[in-house]
């Protein structure tokens, strides 16, 4: 069906393979396996022809989704009788054990989600304490993969919940509120080491513990961790269909309203409706405005991206397949990141170089790809990486480059380091 749409649209719009082949650096060959049904496109190739051909996303939801499986998007376990413990291994990795909590408790087990009995008294010094840590926690995962630093916000999360229990109602509503902090925190150190069901997981027990110190912003605020999770499934629809929620939730900040407007904005370009994720963008612009130097380490959302909506409107023009226009925004939306911010810095590196390789500029593509590799391949991040396979599966169509076949070695190495 997606062939012959493409090549009736070709047709129409009196454009011979070798004109689509130049608008949108893909092989008449390729095009043509296309169109027989030889081939299946990828997400990339349909919006690319998409845009070519002024289809206004028909092409792109001709194609078949990145994710074939159909597999739900995985659902938030409850944990009211279940009690999850973390377990590290000698050689770094951490893994989650759920078992119920008669089990638990018979067998004299400790559990980071437990409550502890006794009293903790909590002196405005000691909140001080925990808030220093989280800035410095923060800081750490900019620097360290993220499954050395999630069991540190595990850890901090605990001691907090722990802290509460023997206080007044004052501090143990501040307690609890920071913990929902490290909770919400470990649940992106989650997703980046690849466990999307943890993430979940830790996003809602963030908005449980928020919910008990009177803090519903939390709740709003999780549909956009929830959309994040969807976004990197290239699930449209849902990214859609979660970050509207937040509307709907009291106690949003015009922040995470903002931050829910930029999320809808990159479901909208993974389905291709542009005008939708123009208007989208334009609504995040005027709830978060450009900051002049780093945020606030508690701030829901990246402390390190003075201009969230500029990144993402350079990622969303990619996805809509203006590659030539979201290369040029990325390009000045990544010298504008701090030094400090390496995984954020690394982060939209692959994205800029991504979007140099789909416009064609092979040797510039190649270039910033070269400078970020050791990074990429340090940073322990399973959504870098994925953005890194995809800039790998960009390359590839110009196998036969130089400067691709000689960076083809690293990148592979890169891709395969554990």
């Amino acid at each position: 069906m997606f062939g012959a749409e493409l090549r009736r649209r070709r047709q129409e719009a009196r454009m011979s393979l070798a004109d689509l082949a130049r608008a949108t650096h893909y092989s008449k060959g390729y095009l043509s396996k296309l169109e027989t049904g030889a081939k299946p496109p990828t997400p990339e190739a349909a919006v690319a022809c998409d845009t070519a051909l002024g289809a206004d996303g028909t092409l792109l939801t001709l194609a078949p989704a990145r994710n074939p499986s159909g597999d739900p998007a995985p659902k938030v376990p409850s944990h009211s009788q279940e009690v999850w413990i973390l377990r590290m291994e000698d050689d770094g990795r951490t893994e989650f054990t759920g078992i119920d909590r008669r089990t638990a408790l018979s067998a004299g087990a400790a559990s980071l989600m437990t409550m502890a009995a006794g009293p903790a008294p909590a002196a405005p010094e000691t909140l001080g304490w925990f808030r220093g840590q989280f800035a410095a926690l923060r800081a750490l995962g900019q620097q360290t993969p993220p499954r050395v630093v999630l069991p540190l916000a595990v850890a901090q999360a605990n001691a907090l919940r722990h802290l509460a229990t023997g206080t007044d109602e004052r501090s143990a509503s501040a307690a609890l509120s920071l913990a929902s902090r490290f909770a919400e925190y470990a649940g992106w150190m989650a997703q980046e080491a690849g466990d999307n069901k943890a993430a979940l997981w830790w996003t809602d027990t963030a908005v449980t513990m928020a919910a008990a110190a009177g803090d519903r912003e939390m709740g709003a605020y999780a549909h956009v961790r929830q959309a994040l999770v969807a976004m990197y499934a290239h699930d449209g629809a849902r990214t859609v269909a979660l970050a509207r929620r937040v509307l709907s939730k009291p106690g949003a900040s015009a922040r995470v309203l903002g931050l829910a407007a930029k999320r809808e904005a990159q479901g909208h370009a993974l389905r291709g409706d542009l005008v939708s994720c123009e208007r989208s963008l334009e609504r995040a612009r005027g709830l978060l405005p450009n900051s002049d130097g780093p945020l606030s380490p508690e701030v829901l959302g990246s402390s390190h991206v003075a201009d969230p909506v500029g990144v993402a409107r350079g990622w969303c023009l990619v996805d809509l397949g203006r590659f030539e226009e979201g290369a040029r925004i990325l390009d000045e939306e990544v010298l504008r990141l701090p030094e400090s911010a390496v995984r954020a810095r690394t982060r939209f590196g692959v994205r800029r170089a991504l979007a140099h390789a789909l416009a064609g500029e092979v040797d510039h593509a190649c270039s910033l790809t070269r400078d970020l590799l050791e990074g990429a391949a340090a940073s322990g991040s399973a959504t870098i990486v994925a953005d890194l396979r995809r800039l790998s599966q960009a390359l590839a169509r110009h196998h036969g480059h130089g400067a691709v076949r000689d960076l083809g070695p690293r990148l592979v190495a890169a891709l395969h380091q554990p």
